[in-house]
């Protein structure tokens, strides 16, 4: 059973009258790695410094192992920082810079050894010891500053988007790095990005915020496979988010057309969004369509095609390795797991037309349906 470790209870924050966190309810778990994610402005990195101790909330509770410490100072708090800026100090080596926080808190010179050699084992630095800042690379630095910040035997690692300065390739294995690093360690990894990728490479738990509000939390899977509005959808992976009616339980309406789904528990008749994921599509020949289309672009990514497809003026995107020639016919066919309902949202409406402009096609051949014909939604 996991242990909470920290709380934050109805945090508000506020600059003058922005409100930059709006009535923020969260609890984190004990070695559990959390990742804060969502686009620029949307209050992750206050909720982090909050966390820290560099901000207090304008109202609300800060809880640490049970106890209050909204107004506990930095220092003392069981929590270590690693930014994106490395903040190293170029005048030192490697093993200084690792040491320096064991040295202010005055601990033995054999311990200090010890715990600085096995914090550059874990980040892979063993030997870097005597070497100079300055001669290391991005990820280097990077791995330092983790040693630094671990080396104190801090309860929690705050991370602000720590990768954020490193190229793909090296961005790419520093995720795995972070993981195995904090699996070993044992500790409360709180994490900001604004890469959605890195958050479910990585994360236990994601928090998905937007406009200083929590959209949504959940595991990597559930925020991919259940998004709960359309603010999710888009920006966790890429979606087509279409609008449509729940019909009865299992059954949605879209183009004026029914499909069978998984999803229930909404009223009958209930506007919906729906949300198709680009991979959850087949294309079959236009007779076998349940949907028929013009393929407007191809695009080859190498493990598959993206693949623009006009249905009357809406455009979605489908991921498949099957290559279609532009202007050709198509038929799509989604099972019935492919389809993800979700009440509507402020965000309804933000999203969804795959690109910003379409071509009008007012036909809509329509192909074998499985439900009967009705009227057009």
């Amino acid at each position: 059973m996991s242990k909470e470790l920290i709380r934050l209870s109805d945090c508000v924050m506020r600059f003058d009258e922005d409100v930059i966190l709006d009535h923020i309810n969260l609890y984190i778990n004990d070695k559990e790695f959390l990742t804060l994610l969502g686009p620029s402005g949307c209050g992750k990195t206050t909720m982090l410094r909050i966390i820290g101790g560099f901000q207090k909330p304008t109202s609300g509770d800060v809880f640490f192992d049970g106890a209050r410490i909204n107004d506990v100072p930095p220092h003392k708090r069981k929590v270590n920082t690693v930014f994106q800026k490395y903040a190293l100090f170029t005048h030192m080596n490697i093993f200084e810079n690792v040491a320096f926080g064991l040295r202010i808190a005055k601990t033995p010179e054999d311990e200090l050894r010890r715990r600085v050699e096995e914090a550059l084992t874990l980040v892979n630095l063993a030997g870097y010891g005597k070497r100079s800042v300055n001669s290391l690379s991005g990820g280097q630095q990077q791995r330092v500053a983790i040693a630094r910040a671990i080396v104190n035997r801090p309860q929690v690692l705050l991370l602000d988007e720590p990768l954020g300065a490193l190229d793909l390739k090296l961005r790419k294995d520093m995720q795995i790095e972070l993981k195995r690093i904090q699996q070993q360690v044992g500790i409360t990894f709180i994490y900001v990005t604004h890469d959605q990728e890195e958050a479910l490479t990585m994360s236990d738990t994601i928090v998905v915020m937007n406009q200083g509000k929590i959209q949504q939390i959940g595991t990597p899977e559930d925020i991919y496979n259940e998004p709960k509005n359309a603010f999710v959808a888009d920006f966790i992976g890429e979606s087509n988010i279409i609008d449509g009616v729940m019909h009865e339980d299992y059954v949605v309406g879209m183009y004026g057309r029914r499909f069978q789904c998984l999803d229930k528990g909404f009223a009958p008749g209930e506007p919906v969004d729906v949300v198709i994921r680009p991979e959850d599509i087949d294309i079959v020949p236009e007779a076998q369509g349940q949907l028929t289309g013009t393929v407007t672009e191809v695009t080859f990514k190498g493990v598959h095609y993206d693949t623009i497809v006009d249905f009357r003026g809406f455009k979605w995107l489908i991921q498949t390795t099957d290559y279609s020639e532009v202007g050709s016919r198509i038929g799509v066919k989604i099972d019935p797991d492919g389809f993800h309902i979700m009440k509507k949202s402020p965000y309804s409406g933000m999203f969804g037309d795959y690109s910003s402009y379409s071509a009008e096609y007012d036909e809509l051949n329509e192909g074998p349906d499985e439900g009967e014909d009705e009227d057009a939604e």
